[in-house]
């Protein structure tokens, strides 16, 4: 490594900076005689248009754009992401190739409810995510799902106020937060299958860089990186992006790699569910394969909403 810092790009949110200011101390754990890292803080458009759904404003690339934007012209030199919202298909020029350790994938719901069995008649749940509101209302039509958008403390204060029954937040994101005492439930996976990604970070780079390449290997995930490659590879394959319920998770055991995944109507009228298992050195090509068995099954028409 030069003398010269390494810029990190990130949201402003208090999760993001968490993210980044954890990569910041790997990094300087990882190497001790280089110059600090430093944070440049970046505002996307996913953050400014709070009033409606991702799926309006046009997906989940509006929390990268601006930091892939500052990374392609060089006034950063690397940038932080929840996995979840990076998009399916990076822009030219960059990679993601560092995976840190995942965080608890799983999902927590919030309105004194155990269970989404558990919520009262009629419930009002507020999510922006198309994924769980297509499984909360598959699991249960009679309640009513509202969008609820806002960082952590803003959707906490919104149900405290009582203007939704119950909502769900991502559990890596408390935990990361120091919040892991304020999660009520957390949804076993049978119910709330995640995000493709969910509770991982990543960090992507100029694919040339090879300065920075070399500074972010010691920090990447192998097992991390292998589940990741999985559940990106089926997403891929659907064309997810936030319009679409899709969810999808791998779990590593050993040398052999499970992958479960789902497709859904928006309004949780359908749900198509898959699990397969295959060899973890062959990660992206089951992917391909339960994304594609998925489509198959779903048929035309199914993932236009």
């Amino acid at each position: 490594m030069t003398d010269a810092p390494l810029r990190i790009g990130t949201r402003g949110s208090r999760l993001a900076l968490a993210q980044a200011n954890m990569v910041r101390e790997l990094l300087a754990g990882a190497h001790p005689d280089a110059p600090p890292a430093e944070l440049t803080v970046i505002k996307t458009t996913g953050d400014t248009a709070q009033d409606r759904t991702l799926a309006e404003i046009g997906g989940k690339g509006l929390f990268t754009k601006e930091i892939e934007e500052a990374l392609l012209d060089g006034r950063i030199d690397l940038a932080v992401h929840s996995m979840k919202d990076v998009t399916t298909w990076l822009p030219d020029g960059l990679t993601v190739d560092c995976l840190l350790p995942r965080e608890d994938p799983r999902d927590a719901l919030f309105g004194g409810a155990a269970s989404l069995t558990d919520l009262a008649p009629g419930a009002v749940v507020g999510t922006a995510s198309l994924r769980r509101a297509a499984q909360v209302l598959h699991r249960r039509p009679d309640v009513r799902v509202v969008p609820f958008r806002g960082n952590v403390d803003t959707r906490l204060d919104k149900l405290a106020a009582g203007e939704v029954d119950a909502t769900l937040l991502a559990v890596a994101g408390l935990r990361r937060l120091g919040m892991a005492d304020r999660i009520e439930a957390t949804l076993d996976t049978d119910e709330m299958l995640p995000a493709v990604a969910q509770g991982a970070v990543g960090i992507e780079r100029r694919a040339d860089d090879d300065r920075v390449a070399a500074a972010l290997a010691p920090l990447n995930d192998a097992r991390t990186a292998t589940c990741v490659a999985a559940e990106r590879a089926l997403l891929e394959v659907l064309d997810g992006s936030c319009r679409t319920p899709i969810a999808a998770l791998a779990r590593l055991d050993g040398d052999r790699l499970g992958l479960r995944g789902l497709v859904a109507k928006p309004d949780g009228s359908e749900v198509i569910a898959l699990a397969r298992d295959g060899a973890a050195a062959d990660a992206a090509a089951l992917g391909h394969d339960v994304g594609a068995e998925l489509k198959d099954r779903a048929g035309p028409g199914f993932l236009d909403g």
